[in-house]
């Protein structure tokens, strides 16, 4: 043992504490320390402790007792001094099994036997194992207790021993390894494989659980256990698992089987340990505790060394911050299924919401072609008066084919001037008009990977429709300001009330572009012409209405239900609904009577539509033919005047003249 170059004051019982020189220039020797002393070091010989290493200052550092407790001050070193691998500012407090670092120097400080013994007859309760204990207990029990690591500690100037290069290659396997865990079963039993791969420990636990600020052991539950004997299972020591969840320290501890307060408190005893140790599982800088790590070697000729309690705790730091992985994973997991099916509900809303209601031979003829066409990527025009349910058969188009998953963007190309219409549907650039503040996403690339619907497409521009023929050609389009080719994935629905042959006739609407809309069309027919969907929609109305007001649905009287039957319908279906909802409203009874219905009177000097008599009740006239009678009746009406027929019957002239061509009908002569 090295002797100090002054001993005045040494206490007689002996040494109160220790350095003990683990490397550098005094590797091997031992220094004591005595209370009421300084003991100074530095590479001047007037220190204590002398050292020849010029990294060190000539007075370095000094260590003293300070009412009971043992202090650790740095005289502003050039290089600092470093306590467990951290640099210290100003008096840090010492603790039995601290590593002191002065450039190679490394010392281990150690309370006294004497110090640590005293009173021992009558142990008080912090001496005991049911209470943690400050310093360090007797021979055969605590070894060594320590919350930091070399591992965690790169720039430490000590040079990295061989063992420990190789742990450090050890744990960076195990951290990918880890990584690949799917649960928490799985990730303990790779870290309790990997602890006995690395340390003498022929048995082991994992246990985790909620612990309590009390650090009450009873609350972890046992998640991986191994045994090199195949020995059973026993409860392992709450004794020292109270002092690691009290202190966030680990644990080593020798010779376990002969001593009584160890040996005969718990399970210890009888797993015949000779060694132990145990570490708790922290994240969060050790605010929050998972759970322990027991080790326990059985063999007296290879017990478990301070090097291995190092490892553990390195490899519980990487283990509680897998767990902390695992559980965020677990969480988005949880939340991602309960977004899904929050989504598969609200779909399913949205489908009850816009689905297509009706049972006549137009709706079901409808139904079959978008059946037969949803499944492919075609473009598809729809054609129908105002308020016929075009979207709706845009929504059916895209929930039935493999985009379904992906958006539905709607656009009303009639809604917004011609320049804001190309920044809606193109997006922009910061900057690149007045109120341009920031870049701007459009309504194609919202789109990318499902479906654009635009509404009322015949209201495009002609510079508008040069760009969005080349979208639909599959060609890159750049925003309104930008340079960056943008290119996107989507399936274009467009429709129109318009009569677009005259407006291609007129120069108003882009050949081309008519050519590459008209891959295929659909016809909506309005609702006069499909009388025997108005129950159905009305019923279906009030259904909504009374879901939405959170109230017993109401009824149609049958007095109320011809009425419906009865009127011409201008606004086809979103006149019927809207005059549906206000039925609801106004009306006090819970049926609804003629009196409640209030029609426009738009539909007032149209014909009426033709009402089978009793006699005609059971002759079969398909709706068609229902039709064809219907305007020829009205250009007999108006004297073949089309216009005025069409307003009338509330279309558009060039939709009527379809339809003459198809029933392949001219004007008599006269």
């Amino acid at each position: 043992m090295a002797v100090m170059n002054s001993d005045n004051g040494a206490s007689p019982a002996g040494p109160d504490a220790f350095l003990y020189a683990q490397a550098g220039s005094l590797e091997g020797e031992s220094f004591e320390l005595y209370r009421g002393q300084v003991a100074s070091i530095g590479r001047s010989p007037t220190n204590r402790v002398v050292i020849a290493d010029e990294v060190c200052s000539r007075s370095h550092c000094e260590v003293f007792d300070r009412g009971g407790r043992w202090i650790l001050r740095d005289l502003g070193s050039r290089n600092g001094t470093r306590l467990q691998g951290m640099l210290i500012d100003g008096d840090t407090e010492l603790r039995s099994g601290s590593i002191i670092q002065l450039g190679s120097n490394v010392f281990e400080f150690r309370l006294s036997k004497h110090v640590e013994n005293l009173n021992d007859t009558t142990l008080s309760p912090r001496d005991t194992l049911d209470e943690p204990d400050t310093g360090l207990l007797s021979a055969p029990e605590i070894l060594h207790r320590a919350r930091e690591h070399r591992y965690g500690f790169p720039n430490t100037e000590t040079p990295p021993t061989d063992r420990t290069n190789l742990e450090l290659a050890r744990l960076y396997r195990l951290a990918l390894d880890m990584g690949g865990a799917t649960d928490v079963k799985q990730l303990s039993q790779i870290v309790l494989d990997a602890l006995f791969s690395v340390t003498s420990a022929d048995i082991g636990a994992i246990l985790l659980g909620d612990v309590d600020r009390q650090a009450n052991p009873s609350r972890l539950a046992i998640v991986a256990y191994k045994s090199l004997k195949e020995l059973p299972y026993q409860r392992v020591s709450d004794s020292l698992s109270r002092i690691v969840l009290e202190d966030r320290e680990g644990v080593l501890a020798r010779d376990v089987s002969l001593d009584r307060r160890l040996a005969n408190r718990d399970s210890l005893g009888e797993l015949s340990a000779e060694s132990v140790i145990c570490v708790p599982v922290c994240s969060n800088g050790h605010d929050r505790v998972h759970g322990v790590v027991h080790l326990y070697a059985t063999n007296s000729d290879n017990p478990l060394e301070k090097e291995d309690l190092e490892f553990v705790l390195a490899l519980a730091d990487q283990f509680a911050v897998a767990l902390v992985n695992l559980e965020s994973r677990e969480q988005l997991k949880a939340g991602l299924v309960q977004a899904e099916s929050e989504n598969e509900t609200l779909r399913e809303q949205l489908d009850q919401q816009f689905r297509l209601v009706g049972e006549s031979p137009a709706m079901v003829r409808l139904r079959e072609m978008i059946q037969r066409i949803s499944g492919t990527d075609a473009t598809v025009l729809i054609r129908g008066e105002s308020g016929v349910g075009k979207e709706l058969v845009a929504r059916a188009l895209h929930n039935g084919s493999s985009r379904r998953d992906g958006p539905f963007v709607t656009m009303n190309c009639a809604a917004l001037s011609e320049t804001l219409l190309e920044s809606e549907l193109f997006g922009h650039e910061k900057g690149s008009f007045t109120g341009a503040t920031a870049r701007k996403i459009g309504k194609f690339e919202q789109a990318h990977r499902g479906t654009i619907f635009l509404d009322e497409v015949g209201e495009m521009s002609a510079a508008i429709q040069s760009k969005f023929l080349r979208v639909l050609e599959g060609h890159p389009y750049e925003r309104v300001g930008g340079g960056t080719p943008v290119k996107v994935d989507v399936r274009v629905l467009a429709a129109t009330n318009r009569d677009l042959e005259t407006s291609v006739e007129a120069g108003e609407f882009r050949k081309d572009l008519y050519f590459r809309l008209q891959v295929v069309e659909l016809d909506v027919e309005p609702l006069r012409s499909r009388q025997d969907d108005i129950p159905l929609l009305a019923h279906h109305f009030l259904q909504r209405f009374a879901r939405k007001s959170g109230r017993p649905p109401k009824a149609l009287a049958p007095s109320a239900l011809a009425t419906l039957k009865a009127y011409h319908w201008p606004g086809n279906i979103r006149e019927l609904q809207n005059t549906i909802e206000r039925a609801v409203i106004l009306s006090p009874e819970e049926v609804i009577g003629p009196q409640d219905i209030q029609l426009s009177a738009l539909g007032a000097g149209a014909p009426p539509v033709p009402v089978a008599t009793p006699s005609e009740e059971f002759q079969v006239e398909s709706l068609e033919d229902l039709e064809q009678r219907h305007i020829l009746a009205t250009l007999e009406h108006t004297g073949w005047n089309k216009s005025q027929a069409a307003q009338l019957l509330g279309i558009e002239r060039s939709t009527l003249d379809r339809k003459l061509k198809r029933y392949d009908v001219e004007r008599p002569r006269r």
